[in-house]
């Protein structure tokens, strides 16, 4: 890979490393420390994705205007402030509001990155997307491993070293990124689209079909990090056997990419049928969690919750890229970003709802369902450009 690529790694693993301090024990601390309902843990979690999708709209726009440098900057700088500041305020208005801060600062920061990814290494292909996906893995390996360790002693020692990372992340990206400044700002001439009328963008319809089953998708993988957790807890599952879920999840990221290369080269033809499969063996972990209550049981439908996001997660920044007209780059990816964040946003509470008016179980279900209606909207993603003869 390009060097350039390589910063980027350094970039997305450093700022998930932090984050990945904080999202398992979101919902556990918000419930049990604070004292707070899971709906309530739910809607704190959704504020913090709402301020992510500002962060993810803004960050596109900020990319194709002002250019990467800046955007990244201006990014990182609001999420270290407010890492910085969560370290010593942690009463629930401070944490509801901080935490915000930090999903907005992430959000702007996450579409830049990933049409960087693009635009300095075209001729790659899925590959730069893979890397960044495989850079996000490395970082909640690392935030996840040290969590029973940063939190032995006290819970909120999460915080601090939240703020530490994100600390180094801003002094990172304001001094390697600099380089990168006079490759990623080509943008200066923009096709007029938004004199196209919105029935014939149709790389943009094609996107859209994508983007709904992504934020399906989102909507169900974001309950392992809310209502799962706290079902794991009740289950008698140490806080420590829980982190190792997310451990194992990305360490098999990391090293079944090889294995994970030669599956689609040989079985999996297209980037559609990639997505479908990853599908699938989501609706097939969640069936999983409905029978299961040890911990062999959870690590068994993890392993398949993680082989069916090693499906999709690269694969949709992938179709992002391969959609967006010239200039548009970040647009699209803030687009798809912002998309994943809204599963996020609302998975939490919806799952949260689900659980205390009924059970986890009645909430697995409900998700495969969703997952199951997700699958035609893949399957006809490209309808609109096939229709009118229009290259993917």
């Amino acid at each position: 890979m390009p060097k350039s690529i390589w910063i980027l790694i350094i970039a997305m693993t450093m700022s998930v490393t932090g984050i990945s301090f904080l999202w398992p024990l979101n919902a556990i601390y918000i419930h049990e420390e604070l004292g707070k309902s899971l709906t309530i843990a739910g809607f704190v979690l959704m504020l913090n994705s709402a301020a992510g999708v500002c962060g993810n709209l803004l960050g596109g726009r900020l990319f194709d205007q002002i250019g990467a440098y800046r955007t990244l900057v201006l990014g990182v700088t609001a999420a270290a402030i407010s890492a910085c500041l969560l370290a010593f305020f942690h009463s629930f208005t401070y944490y509801m509001l901080l935490l915000m801060g930090v999903g907005f600062g992430s959000g702007m920061m996450a579409p830049a990155l990933y049409a960087l990814a693009g635009t300095l290494w075209p001729e790659g292909g899925r590959r730069p997307f893979n890397a960044m996906y495989v850079a996000q893995n490395v970082g909640v390996s690392i935030g996840t491993a040290l969590i029973g360790v940063v939190a032995a002693n006290e819970l909120t020692a999460v915080f601090q070293a939240n703020a530490l990372m994100h600390a180094g992340l801003f002094v990172f990206v304001l001094f390697a990124f600099r380089k990168l400044k006079a490759k990623s700002t080509g943008h200066d001439t923009m096709k007029p689209l938004e004199n196209i009328p919105f029935r014939r963008h149709f790389r943009f319809h094609s996107l859209i079909f994508v983007s709904i089953a992504f934020v399906i998708c989102w909507m169900s993988y974001t309950q392992w990090q809310a209502n799962v957790s706290v079902h794991t807890q009740g289950l008698g599952l140490s806080l420590g056997a829980y982190s190792l879920f997310w451990t194992v999840n990305g360490l098999m990221i990391v090293c079944a990419q090889p294995l994970l290369s030669l599956v689609i080269k040989k079985w999996i033809q297209g980037i559609k049928a990639q997505m479908v499969a990853g599908v699938i063996l989501f609706i097939v972990s969640f069936l999983v969690l409905t029978q299961v209550t040890q911990f062999s049981g959870f690590m068994t439908a993890m392993i398949i919750l993680t082989i069916g996001e090693m499906f999709i997660w690269p694969a949709v920044p992938t179709v992002a890229s391969q959609l967006a007209p010239d200039g548009r780059e970040g647009f699209y990816q803030g687009l798809v970003n912002s998309v994943a964040m809204v599963g996020r946003m609302f998975g939490p509470i919806l799952g949260g709802f689900i659980v205390d008016v009924y059970s986890i179980y009645v909430l697995f279900y409900v998700l495969v369902g969703m997952l199951i209606l997700s699958i035609p909207f893949l399957l006809v993603y490209d309808h609109p450009l096939k229709k009118h003869h229009m290259p993917s």
